[in-house]
């Protein structure tokens, strides 16, 4: 369903559901410049199977749009979300922010405006969530230090570069108020709802961000729920591993997944 004109969003839900149900709005991956809802539609159906209302989130990709506006339209998206709660099967009160790769980090960012005045403010958006209709937060590969992306080299290095140049509309984006911002990792407080944080060991950005940005979750006495493996790992787990569940440690981090969400976001 359209929550603006050219922008949908796809929801499910258990068979027979009524009433509202914890929901788990889940933005997708691509680089800032490419992918679709549609992409996690399996992994949404297998979440909502287990007594939640998922929803994946389209927003406009670069470069067609630059910077705040997936994060200005994902805000819309929520606003919409909790207009149309009743007949999405939506408890505002329990709701979930989840990301995977480039969706990861919109997601820590919504959740930051969410609870950060200050921070929302520096953005000039107004959150459609209030802080306590914000559960929790599940993050998957993603980017939360854009200087820490700067000092990458090699041909990824190359590839997310030009993603976060055609996304900021800037080449010197780690220098600017799209990298200062787009740093979550700068803004961490207490207030942050809990945590789930995972990435692959043959996944350059789990060293570079994800584990750094635990760590400094953690240091704020956030609760965080994190998935990691030692680097000597094998089979080796790359990008977007938890999405292919003919891994065990893919099917792991979806039963641990569950596993929080059953002990912060209660489905009764």
């Amino acid at each position: 369903m359209e929550y603006k004109p050219g922008l949908s969003l796809d929801a499910f839900s258990p068979q027979g559901a009524t009433g509202g149900l914890p929901a788990i709005v889940w933005i997708h991956g691509g680089a800032w410049i490419s992918g679709a809802q549609a992409n996690i539609e399996p992994y949404l159906r297998i979440l909502a199977a287990e007594g939640y209302t998922t929803i994946g989130v389209g927003y406009t990709i670069a470069p067609e749009a630059t910077y705040p506006t997936a994060v200005r339209e994902i805000n819309e998206a929520l606003a919409y979300i909790k207009a149309h709660a009743s007949e999405l099967n939506v408890d505002t009160r329990r709701i979930v922010l989840a990301g995977d790769s480039a969706g990861a980090q919109l997601a820590s960012q919504v959740s930051t405006l969410t609870v950060n005045p200050a921070y929302a403010n520096l953005l000039g958006i107004e959150p459609a969530l209030r802080k306590d209709e914000l559960a929790a937060t599940i993050l998957h590969c993603g980017v939360y230090d854009l200087r820490a992306m700067a000092d990458l080299n090699g041909l990824v290095a190359w590839g997310f570069k030009t993603s976060l140049w055609a996304y900021t509309g800037t080449k010197d984006w780690s220098s600017t108020y799209a990298g200062g911002t787009m740093s979550t990792i700068d803004f961490v407080t207490a207030d942050l709802p809990p945590t789930f944080i995972s990435g692959g060991n043959d996944d350059g950005l789990t060293w570079l961000q994800s584990v750094p940005y635990s760590n400094r979750l953690k240091a704020a006495n956030v609760r965080v729920t994190e998935l990691f493996w030692p680097a000597d790992h094998a089979p080796g787990l790359p990008h977007e591993y938890q999405f292919h569940l003919n891994f065990a440690e893919a099917r792991d981090a979806k039963e641990k997944t569950l596993d929080f969400l059953s002990t912060y976001v209660p489905r009764n």
